[in-house]
């Protein structure tokens, strides 16, 4: 699969390498893809830009004040659990239990310090990994919104009209009355009236093509400012000049040519626009 054509596979696929979730043998695909694409390539840089710039953009985090009373109140607890003992003549066996006493104690309160260390750690850790999900939810719904952005302009450029063909007719003053386009991939003629002639209601425009052969009826005209005619490529191309006569109502059949007068004349030219 081409994931260049498909923006939302692409997009995807470059998040989860800047994410470091893409590994193996996907990993190194992508990564070989990107040294020959540079459109992977830049998808890839973008997301690691995005995610480089979330630490920059992670506010810091300041305990809250209940969370340290929380650890106050656990030392001062284990502190106060110390009984004093009567001074009395110490066996050494007592003298034995009264180290393992202390052992035990001082265990006793490293654990709540360190249970209250944990509750702090685990507390702080859950919100950046909030935030940062926040972050991340925003970052992809971006990248979408990229892609389809992406996405319309592409669809816009494919359904604009491929000009290949252009021509001016004028009069015999040369005063320029119509504008001819013709769209190959279409198979669609565009004439657009540029002057102010306009036929009486008993009469027709009518387009021929000016091949060495003879005249080719290209189709009549409306007496609309915008006219669509359907043609082959074939009965264009090489076609050096097209005219536009004047005839009865409805034109004439297309093998008889033209028996009216020819009002404007023009060459066509093969170019892009």
């Amino acid at each position: 699969m081409n994931i260049i054509n498909n923006p939302s596979l692409l997009d995807q696929l470059a998040a989860s390498y800047a994410l470091g979730t893409l590994r193996g043998g996907a990993r190194r695909r992508f990564e070989a893809m990107a040294r020959e694409s540079a459109t992977i390539r830049a998808s890839g840089l973008i997301w690691q830009e995005r995610m480089a710039s979330m630490n920059e953009l992670q506010p810091g985090e300041v305990p809250s004040p209940n969370v340290w009373k929380r650890i106050e109140n656990l030392v001062a607890a284990q502190r106060q659990a110390v009984v004093a003992v009567p001074p009395v003549e110490e066996s050494p066996l007592f003298r034995q239990l009264k180290r393992a006493l202390g052992l035990w104690r001082g265990a006793a309160l490293a654990g709540g310090v360190a249970a209250a260390a944990a509750v702090l750690v685990g507390v702080n850790l859950s919100r950046e990994v909030d935030t940062q999900g926040q972050q991340l939810a925003q970052a992809s719904k971006q990248g979408t919104e990229l892609a389809q952005q992406k996405a319309q302009l592409e669809a816009q450029l494919k359904a604009a009209p491929a000009i290949e063909y252009v021509a001016v007719l004028a009069d015999d003053k040369s005063a320029p009355s119509m504008l001819v386009t013709f769209d190959p991939k279409k198979g669609t003629l565009v004439l657009k009236r540029v002057g102010g002639y306009q036929e009486a209601s008993d009469k027709s425009l009518q387009l021929w093509a000016l091949p060495s052969t003879g005249p080719k009826s290209l189709g009549v005209l409306g007496g609309d400012a915008v006219v669509r005619l359907t043609a082959a490529e074939g009965e264009v191309r090489e076609v050096p000049a097209l005219a536009i006569s004047l005839e009865p109502k409805g034109g004439v059949p297309a093998g008889s040519g033209p028996t009216g007068p020819v009002l404007f004349k023009g060459a066509l030219l093969q170019t892009a626009m």
